[in-house]
Order: structure tokens, then C-alpha cells, then sequence
């Protein structure tokens, strides 16, 4: 199964290339253009797949993946506007959900699943995944090491166990029920809807802490930050919350919802760990 996939610290990335590898398919980022060529069914026009890695990584386009994580129960910004932008590519899928969390994700999936089945898509199934928080700036946050690396390893037994249902027909259904609409709506959303919006314009970057690398600017997904008389500028209204620039500037100049980078959560920096 390919797996079509948002991440802004890598944990998503990993869980999607652990799904997709495990299904005989490719893990492949929403903001690439190779996303829209398999779509597209790109394996079908010769010159469009010489982009891909092979033939044999561009699985049957019918039965795809979709992984992102999950924002206060709710579905990243770039997320939702991919799927609206292109509707007519999901419509007759069937997607299979995945949801990567911090904490809490209660209908994380099963808003996604809504989007998509507005453009005729067919649900599988969801399936939750619980990795560290990507929110490295607010101190309540932060786990010790040893529960991260503990999350993700608990979190790569569930991966495992929802390939082998899969490949039997059965999809874990995470996020998709009633209770779970209830749980997102009135534990995240509704308290967090008015949140949300006004931090796509609040990111702060501190002038006297940036070098200017552009790290932050070649890397932003919304293109909200630009590098203008050699220091980070940023252009409210259209960030998508996914900390990327937080977790990547070599200055930590960069915050969000709390004032002082207190960790920089990347997944490469857990993997590290996890092979010491």
C-alpha cells in the first residue's frame, strides 16, 4: 500500500515508511511532486514514472494510505487543503487513515476520513499511533527520554500488528466511531478551534538569536518564512503548526506557543537512541 504522508518532525514519516514497507508499498510526502504523479496513477505514463524510484514501488492505486498528525484533534492546515485541492485523485480510493499523536488524538482519523469521503473516497479503517510531541517549546510537554523512545516502540509493535490484520482484510478502525467524534469534538476542538487559528499568525522568531541560515525558510511547507537583510522573517496567516522550523533551527531563534526552545523534537534525533 503506498502511503501518502505530512510530517513536520519525521514521526509521521517513519510510521507511514513502517506501513507502507511492511505492505509492499512506498511512503511518499504530500509535498512532493511524485505524491500527484502515483495519484495520478503516473504508472501507467512511461515518461512520468522515469521520475520514480521504480515500477515495482508504485503499488495499485486503489487501496492508498494517508498519515498525518494530528492537531488538537483536527487535521493539519496543508492536509486538508491537499485533499480539497485535489478531491477528484481520492475520489473511488479506498484510504486507509493513519494518525500519528502526542497524547490524545480522540476522531484525529476520523475527521480525515470525512474530508475524504466529501470526495468519494472509501474508508478502510484508521489506526492511531502515539509518538513523541513535536511541541518542544511548552515545559508541561516534554517526556523524559525513556517514555519516548518507550512510545515508539510500543508504537512500532501496533504498526506490526495492524499489518498483519491488514493483510487479512481487517483494518483497525481508531478514530472512526461515534464515541470518538464526541471525544475529539468536546475534549479538543471545540476549546482549541479559536486556539488554533490565532497561532498561524503568533510565531515568533528572535532577531538577535537568528544567523540567517534559512533552514526555517527552505524547509517551511506553507513557504511562511522568508530570509529577508540576512535574518528570518515570518508572514502570518497560513503556518501550519507543524513545528518543523522549531525543531530544525541551529539557533532554536524560533517558538510557537511557548517562549524558549526547552528540546528540539526531531525523530532522527530519538532514532539515535534507539540504535545506541
Amino acid at each position: 500500500m503506498n502511503v501518502f504522508y505530512f510530517s513536520g518532525s519525521g514521526n509521521t514519516k517513519r510510521c507511514a515508511e513502517l506501513f507502507a514497507g511492511a505492505t509492499g508499498g512506498k511512503a511518499v510526502s504530500i509535498e512532493s511532486a511524485e505524491a500527484l504523479e502515483i495519484l495520478k496513477g503516473a504508472d501507467n505514463n512511461q515518461e512520468a514514472s522515469q521520475t520514480l524510484t521504480s515500477a515495482a514501488e508504485v503499488a495499485k492505486t486503489d487501496e492508498i494510505g494517508l498519515a498525518y498528525p494530528t492537531h488538537y484533534s483536527d487535521v493539519p492546515l496543508i492536509v486538508k487543503n491537499f485533499i480539497a485541492k485535489n478531491g477528484a485523485l481520492f475520489a473511488g480510493k479506498k484510504v486507509f487513515v493513519i494518525v500519528t499523536m502526542g497524547l490524545f488524538s480522540g476522531d484525529g482519523a476520523g475527521v480525515g476520513a470525512r474530508l475524504l469521503k466529501k470526495q468519494g473516497a472509501k474508508i478502510l479503517g484508521g489506526l492511531h499511533l502515539r509518538m513523541p510531541d513535536s511541541i518542544g517549546d511548552v515545559p508541561m510537554l516534554k517526556k523524559p527520554m525513556a517514555k519516548n523512545l518507550a512510545a515508539i516502540r510500543q508504537t512500532e509493535q501496533k504498526i506490526a500488528r495492524a499489518v498483519e490484520s491488514t493483510k487479512n482484510g481487517r483494518y483497525p478502525k481508531d478514530g472512526l466511531s461515534f464515541w470518538h467524534f464526541l471525544a475529539g469534538l468536546f475534549g479538543q476542538r471545540l476549546w482549541f478551534i479559536p486556539t488554533v487559528k490565532a497561532l498561524r499568525s503568533k510565531l515568533k522568531i528572535d532577531a538577535e538569536k537568528c544567523s540567517g541560515c534559512g533552514v526555517c525558510a527552505s524547509g517551511c511547507p506553507t513557504k511562511s518564512i522568508a530570509i529577508q537583510n540576512g535574518k528570518a522573517v515570518f508572514a502570518p496567516g497560513s503556518c501550519t503548526l507543524c513545528y518543523r522550523c522549531v525543531n530544525h533551527c541551529p539557533a532554536r531563534a524560533i517558538t510557537l506557543i511557548g517562549k524558549r526552545v526547552l528540546e528540539q523534537c526531531r525523530y532522527e534525533l530519538y532514532e539515535k537512541e534507539l540504535h545506541k
